[in-house]
């Protein structure tokens, strides 16, 4: 069973919430009306998922994210929000959290993107996440030869990375380079690793900030 805990300034969302999941079989541990309530609870329950407001007194969610991401605590961080292009996402995302959904999502879906997360993944499709960075993130010059921040990368490793930047699963990498499922999941821990970043997310981000891949282009 999932673990969860539930952080929103709204005791009403909260309250909501707690019911929609534990009639779907997550187990909601706790929750926390601000950011800062929200890191001492994660912290000291360690759930195996946050659903996190942005906008909450004390701690917003983004600076939470940061914390709890900088602690290396392992919960992952899906954040809600009201609107698909807030701007308060994409600090978000920079901050660690693995995803994000709308408030207004059903209520399937939000259990079905809860176990995504908690399994490793990340929740954005290829699309959105081109729009989000596509709105947030300044097109960066372009580059000849492999960006510096990469450079720690071996070959395979980057190439594994730029296919991750275009939205592919690790079964369509392992497709597309001929190899096992597992041999992909091992790249992939070892470029987070490397770069010292949590979440695929986090990659994509880098990806066009570093001008590895540039916004409207496939692969």
């Amino acid at each position: 069973m999932t673990t969860v805990v539930i952080a929103d300034d709204q005791d009403l969302v909260r309250s909501g919430l707690e019911m929609v999941l534990t009639a779907r079989g997550c187990d909601v541990v706790g929750q926390a009306g601000d950011g800062q309530e929200a890191v001492e609870v994660v912290r000291r329950l360690q759930p195996d998922v946050v659903l996190m407001d942005i906008r909450m007194p004390l701690l917003d969610g983004i600076a939470a994210t940061r914390q709890l991401t900088e602690a290396r605590v392992p919960s992952r961080v899906l954040v809600l929000t009201t609107y698909d292009l807030d701007h308060y996402v994409y600090g978000a995302l920079r901050a660690g959290a693995a995803g994000f959904l709308l408030k207004a999502t059903p209520p399937d879906r939000l259990v079905a993107g809860i176990e995504t997360v908690a399994a490793g993944e990340s929740l954005l499709a290829p699309s959105l996440t081109r729009r989000l960075i596509e709105e947030h993130v300044r097109r960066p010059p372009p580059v000849s030869g492999v960006p510096e921040p990469l450079q720690v990368l071996t070959e395979r490793e980057l190439e594994v990375f730029t296919l991750i930047a275009y939205g592919r699963s690790n079964e369509e990498i392992a497709a597309d380079l001929v190899v096992a499922e597992a041999t992909v999941k091992t790249h992939v821990n070892r470029i987070l690793g490397k770069l010292g970043l949590r979440s695929r997310v986090q990659l994509v981000v880098l990806a066009y900030e570093t001008g590895q891949i540039r916004p409207g282009t496939t692969s």
